[in-house]
């Protein structure tokens, strides 16, 4: 039950700086944090990450809610399976989080708001969602490879 509650705030708050960045930034498209570093700037990704993809939202739409249903069900299994609080079920918890918030705006508007722009480093602009399933990625990669090596026995 715990994994839904982090799960849902997560969700909220991606919501919520897609829905701020909507009202406040999609007029003036950027504004500077540390001026040529990091930006807040307003993006619609019709696409998935680096925009791959883009244009496909059907595609997206029904490949994001196959892996979401299978990532629930596995977090199901393994909680009644090992009764306990797992890590992995975190990290994953983290992941479905991530994925479902861009889900959720992929249907309501066709595209995924995104905020984040480090223009130092100049890498893709994002979201609060895909910071989550980035973590969520790594910290599954670290459980697998370190933690949690004796549940995959």
């Amino acid at each position: 039950m715990i994994y839904f509650f982090i799960a849902l705030a997560i969700i909220l708050i991606d919501i919520f700086t897609k829905y701020l960045a909507s009202k406040f930034l999609s007029d003036i498209f950027t504004y500077p944090i540390i001026n040529n570093v990091f930006h807040l700037t307003y993006t619609e990704n019709t696409g998935a990450a680096f925009s791959i993809f883009t244009g496909r939202q059907a595609f997206l739409i029904a490949i994001t809610s196959v892996f979401l249903i299978l990532l629930i069900c596995y977090i199901i299994y393994s909680h009644r399976k090992y009764k306990k609080l797992l890590l992995s079920n975190l990290a994953i918890t983290f992941i479905i989080a991530g994925g479902a918030g861009n889900l959720i705006s992929r249907i309501h508007f066709g595209y995924v708001v995104d905020i984040f722009d480090f223009r130092l480093i100049k890498f893709a602009i994002f979201n609060v969602a895909d910071i989550f399933i980035t973590i969520g990625t790594i910290l599954l990669i670290l459980c697998v490879l370190f933690f949690e090596k004796d549940l995959l026995k």
